[in-house]
């Protein structure tokens, strides 16, 4: 049976020999928009400084460390579950499925995989669920930064195909003004169908 075990915030991984894969995903919380994930192999003879949980940092700042992440990674992945798959299969399903994705995408294979949160993927490696992962593994933390920042890439794609919603500004979280935009021009091909602000104006 392969090891699974959830790791608290009292719990210490110092003792891991051999290559670890961060995996993180970023695009839960919005009602518009793909959820993307990433998975990162550090390689610890080229450190990153200032790598912390995505969220925490400044969108200039988290460029800035994507760019070093894919310079300086062993390899590095991303990965998407598209707005269907959401719906089909709901957000935490697809954002686990988007993960499975990005690992199985990586050309170094870990000896372990580190995951943010308390659920765990479908794969044959050893894995360790992690308590806000993303503010205390460093891989954790490069992963939910590419993350992010793909997952804002493709945002501000959807933004020049739909510009009146705002995809730009708010990412497909719903805000006030993208709220009132859906309410206003619609549901788009980009919206979740299965989350409630979008299905009470179906």
């Amino acid at each position: 049976m392969v090891l699974r075990k959830k790791i608290g915030l009292n719990d210490s991984l110092d003792d891991l020999i051999g290559l670890t894969v961060g995996l993180d995903e970023a695009g839960r919380g919005p009602i518009a928009g793909p959820v993307v994930a990433a998975a990162v192999i550090l390689n610890p003879e080229r450190p990153i400084e200032g790598l912390d949980d995505s969220k925490k940092l400044s969108e200039k700042k988290r460029e800035q460390l994507s760019w070093l992440i894919k310079e300086k990674a062993l390899t590095w992945a991303v990965a998407y579950a598209s707005v269907e798959e959401i719906d089909e299969l709901n957000i935490l399903q697809a954002s686990l499925l988007a993960m499975r994705r990005a690992l199985n995408l990586l050309s170094v294979k870990p000896d372990y995989v580190l995951i943010d949160g308390n659920q765990f993927i479908e794969c044959d490696y050893p894995m360790y669920a992690i308590v806000s992962g993303d503010a205390r593994i460093e891989s954790i933390s490069a992963a939910s930064i590419l993350a992010k920042t793909e997952r804002d890439k493709t945002m501000l794609l959807l933004h020049e195909q739909h510009p009146y919603y705002g995809f730009n500004q708010h990412k497909g979280y719903p805000t006030k003004m993208h709220l009132d935009a859906l309410a206003q021009y619609g549901v788009s091909p980009y919206h979740r169908r299965s989350f409630r602000p979008v299905k009470e104006l179906l």
